[in-house]
């Protein structure tokens, strides 16, 4: 098995996708909007992906957090609130707040277990900062830390109910970006003061079985290379002030936030201490580059990818229903007057 998950070309695998990845032995799979159409066709697709390992526990995950970031969207799925939402309930009723975030992501989650998807990369724990680009934004619980500890706890656990596992985003924070990851490389120069403040939800929520990195530097812990790309952030501070013990995946690799090819940046991640290397976009030649770059996966990786899939219980929780689900959800938000 290979220390990546890629993405997907279409609705369908082709006969070219079928052949690398069933020799290529990826850890698991990705999914956007291109791959998504009717529950149908979304659940056939990830059954033959686990047909092709022979492996029943999959890693196949998703960015399904609600508002802007959603790649089930109506009218096949519910449309979900974006996290800002949560955290203006929480102003006013901060029990009520955290309950309906739990059920939010409960809901939210058995969309993905009908469908055969293992996990979310959601939530984002990134506390917002005013004067920052919005690519967080509204996806955050706040600007208050243990605020969004305790609202990404909920939606956690509301996703864990539902048999799917979270993983929190983006370590070690990604809130004080002035611009876009995507497009190039932010550079956050607050110091080491302000920067533990952005720590504090990510280590109160340290014992999560899966986390992604930022493709941010930070002057005052490295000021040459990206937290995916360093050893430093890395070792020093996610795996260390943190405390994650959990699977550490990179953030999309293509990003234009990392120079180099992205097979180069695939093996620079991994042997900075990262486990898996995340590649989006299905370009075949990217894929095989990164097949051909990496090692084998190390065993200490094996260990959490193991310790993740078997953290949830693919048999939903809970006994409510989706609609009930969001029912409980609407009611709580209008009795705040969100």
């Amino acid at each position: 098995m290979i220390p990546a998950i890629f993405g997907l070309s279409g609705l369908v695998l082709t006969d070219d996708e079928r052949a690398f990845f069933r020799d290529a032995d990826p850890v698991g799979y990705i999914l956007f909007g291109r791959n998504v159409e009717s529950r149908e066709q979304l659940r056939a697709l990830t059954d033959e992906l686990r047909s092709l390992h022979g492996r029943d526990r999959l890693f196949i995950c998703i960015d399904q957090e609600g508002g802007r970031v959603a790649r089930m969207r109506a009218p096949v799925w519910p449309a979900y609130p974006a996290g800002e939402v949560f955290d203006r309930l929480y102003d006013i009723a901060p029990a009520s707040a955290i309950e309906a975030a739990r059920v939010n992501a409960q809901a939210l989650g058995l969309d993905l277990a009908e469908v055969g998807i293992t996990a979310d990369c959601y939530p984002s724990l990134d506390v917002r900062q005013p004067g920052a680009h919005d690519v967080i934004g509204d996806r955050a619980f706040g600007s208050e830390p243990m605020r969004v500890a305790a609202l990404g706890r909920a939606a956690l656990a509301g996703l864990t109910r539902a048999g799917v596992v979270g993983c929190i985003k983006h370590m070690p924070g990604h809130g004080r970006a002035l611009a876009d990851s995507h497009k190039e490389l932010p550079t956050v120069e607050a110091g080491e003061d302000e920067l533990d403040r952005d720590l504090q939800p990510f280590r109160a929520l340290a014992d999560t079985p899966v986390g992604m990195t930022a493709h941010v530097r930070y002057a005052a812990w490295d000021a040459e290379l990206p937290g995916t790309l360093s050893p430093f952030v890395i070792g020093e501070v996610i795996r260390k002030r943190i405390g994650f013990a959990g699977l550490l995946l990179t953030d999309d690799l293509d990003m234009q936030a990392l120079a180099g090819t992205v097979p180069e940046r695939a093996a620079r991640a991994i042997a900075a201490g990262c486990d898996i290397a995340l590649n989006c976009w299905a370009r075949m030649d990217d894929m095989t580059g990164i097949a051909k770059a990496l090692p084998t996966m190390r065993e200490e990786s094996a260990q959490r990818l193991e310790r993740a899939l078997a953290s949830v219980d693919p048999a939903p929780m809970g006994g409510e229903n989706q609609a009930a689900l969001i029912a409980r959800r609407d009611a709580l938000l209008a009795q705040g007057g969100v």
